[in-house]
């Protein structure tokens, strides 16, 4: 059988009429399946199954690369071409989840005879349909659909806004004192004698860690926190008011009800109580590092009473300087880009049995981006390829502006490989080690994604897990960012001399002190996405001051707003809690690990096949317990928090 071949995208000139050829095609191409399975069933469930599965292979296809190209393409053209296929997307698959017809199709479907897998699949497609409104009245429906489309359409909007306002402040040499040299060197200033800053990611970081001019470091902070507004405010509250209706239609309370369901939370109230229990466990490691923090600042502002966003990366930095030894600029030294990324793919490797070879025959949307096919190494020999990868690691116009992984394709069995790609937003010369822990922790949902995309259904493949799930095996693959003897494979100065494993002790230890800091700030996050959707404030901004006031170790800084340009609130919507849930469960995973022999094959193996290649065919907590030999617990968390 000959293994499927990776998917050809298009070059720039045939993007446009590529994106919307297959979009048509695959969309149609669903439709007339769809309309076959409606028609005539077949009498095995495990077929109806399968015909349906080709159904969301094909949906799959379409929204996959619209949702990449969306956020990546260079063509404002192309990513708008691709944003319309993802509300023809959307639009198609509300009406198949409306469909009486078609659901009384499964309905009828005898579950015994089915594999414990197929038989999870009907239970999952069930749970759509009922979730979609299929059993609510015509009017009803037809509001569903109306809901969803507009939905769709303003979450893109929303992150448009934010990807495509770049704000900058200018500002003389001397005001940036305290900058990367490398940094000052590709700003040289104007004719006016001016560097400009932007708030993407690579200028605004390094400005609000290093920069010692506290009202230019002000400006730049509140350049950051103010991207998105005042356009996303009217988005923001009529997202959360069309959610909400949404999900009582459809029977639930409120829209974190109606989205916990699917989750391992599972329940909509459980979410505060989550966060709350972090923000308790997290109060006195907060507390200690706080105090901290501001007896520093006091030394340079000795009236000071609080610590706000602006002074916050400083004065920790100074803190990890003076007190543990560790300066960032120096650190930045052995992390140059190029030693990374290959650092990464030769870990990552390592660890996984992989083997990355650069795909000379695939065609990138940017010159900028690289791609590699994936082979397996077990067993000390190479198979046929797992999969494809894209990294897309710079900052350009019109890019998304965080760091995520995307699909490309989603993997099947036998039918068709799985393709993703990384999107971040990185400098080109010297990362800041942060960077590199955020490389590695996405280039684990890359991993999930092709390792995980070998399954026999289009609905469990890769990262097809619970959501509350997702972010685990990314954090836990962080850890490998942390270790000495890891980064000393790739991580060299100029002169080619390895980080000191002495250095990497006190960056372990600096970045214990911001610990408690982190949590709350995280919990504060947690709960504007929470609580913005369930009370669905008039003033969101005094709203998101008295929860930055309840969560945050920093006060609010007046007449800013955050909550415009805080992407999750689109995709993660009332659920951002995840990312904390998931850290449980990684640091759980991760102590099942020999911290002194991280490449141990048969732990990482486990983990491997009994985790990430299992893709989303069991619950997330079935497939812990599987590698861990027990249920995940708290304490290795707990413990973690307060060491």
């Amino acid at each position: 059988m000959t293994p499927p071949a990776p998917l050809q995208l298009p070059d720039a000139d045939q993007a446009l009429d590529w994106i919307r050829d297959r979009s048509a095609s695959g969309l149609a191409q669903a439709r007339e399946l769809v309309d076959r399975l409606r028609a005539e069933p077949p009498a095995e469930a495990e077929e109806v199954l399968r015909r349906w599965d080709e159904v969301t292979l094909r949906i799959s296809d379409v929204a996959a690369v619209a949702g990449l190209f969306s956020n990546v393409h260079p063509q404002v053209g192309v990513r708008t071409a691709a944003e319309e296929a993802e509300i023809a997307v959307d639009k198609l698959t509300t009406e198949l989840r409306q469909d009486r017809a078609l659901y009384d199709v499964f309905a009828a479907l005898d579950a015994g005879g089915l594999d414990p897998v197929a038989a999870r699949l009907l239970a999952k497609t069930l749970e759509d349909f009922r979730r979609g409104g299929v059993d609510q009245d015509e009017a009803t429906r037809k509001r569903l659909a109306e809901v969803s489309e507009r939905i769709t359409t303003i979450d893109q909007e929303f992150s448009r806004t934010i990807r495509d306002d770049v704000r900058t402040v200018r500002a003389t040499p001397e005001q940036l004192a305290g900058m990367p040299e490398d940094w000052l060197e590709a700003h040289p200033a104007d004719a006016e004698g001016l560097v400009t800053v932007t708030t993407d990611y690579p200028d605004a970081v390094p400005a609000r860690m290093f920069v010692r001019d506290r009202d230019v470091r002000r400006e730049i902070t509140i350049a950051f926190l103010d991207r998105g507004w005042p356009q996303n405010d009217a988005l923001l509250a009529e997202l959360f008011d069309l959610r909400h209706e949404y999900a009582t239609l459809v029977g639930y309370t409120d829209w974190a009800s109606y989205d916990a369901a699917v989750k391992m939370i599972q329940k909509g109230p459980a979410i505060p109580e989550f966060i709350d229990k972090i923000a308790r466990v997290a109060q006195e490691p907060m507390e200690r590092d706080l105090a901290v923090v501001l007896e520093r600042l006091r030394q340079d502002v000795p009236d000071a009473v609080d610590v706000d966003p602006a002074d916050a990366g400083y004065y920790q930095e100074l803190v990890r300087k003076e007190q543990h030894d560790v300066d960032s600029q120096e650190v930045r030294t052995y992390f140059a880009f190029d030693k990374v990324r290959q650092g990464l793919l030769d870990v990552t490797g390592r660890l996984f049995g992989l083997r990355y070879e650069p795909a000379a025959d695939a065609q990138v949307w940017h010159e900028d981006v690289a791609a590699y096919d994936v082979y397996s190494t077990q067993g000390g020999t190479d198979g046929d390829s797992l999969g494809r990868i894209y990294l897309d690691l710079f900052p350009r116009e019109g890019k998304y502006k965080h760091a995520a992984q995307f699909t490309i394709t989603d993997g099947v069995a036998g039918r068709q490989l799985p393709e993703g790609a990384l999107v971040c937003n990185f400098s080109r010369g010297l990362m800041e080690h942060d960077h590199v822990v955020t490389l590695f922790h996405e280039f684990g949902h890359l991993v999930h994604h092709v390792l995980g995309g070998h399954v026999g259904w289009t609905r469990f493949s890769g990262v097809a897990t619970e959501w509350d799930f997702v972010e685990a095996p990314s954090q836990m693959l962080e850890e490998w960012a942390w270790d000495a003897d890891v980064l000393q494979t790739f991580a060299t100065d100029s002169a080619g001399e390895p980080i000191p494993a002495d250095l990497v002790a006190r960056m372990r230890a600096a970045d214990d002190f911001g610990k408690g800091l982190q949590a709350r700030q995280q919990m504060f996050y947690a709960a504007v996405s929470y609580c913005f959707h369930t009370e669905r404030p008039a003033d969101r901004t005094a709203r998101q001051a008295e929860l930055q006031e309840q969560y945050s170790p920093y006060r609010y800084i007046d007449d800013t707003h955050f909550f415009a340009n805080f992407g999750h609130l689109g995709g993660y919507s009332s659920a951002y809690y995840t990312y904390m849930w998931s850290l449980v469960i990684a640091k759980d995973l991760f102590s099942a690990f020999d911290e002194g022999d991280l490449f141990a094959p048969d732990v990482a193996g486990r983990y491997r096949d009994r985790v990430l290649a299992a893709g989303g065919t069991k619950d997330a907590a079935d497939l812990v317990a599987d590698f861990l030999g027990r249920p995940y617990t708290f304490d290795a968390y707990a413990a973690w928090l307060a060491r």
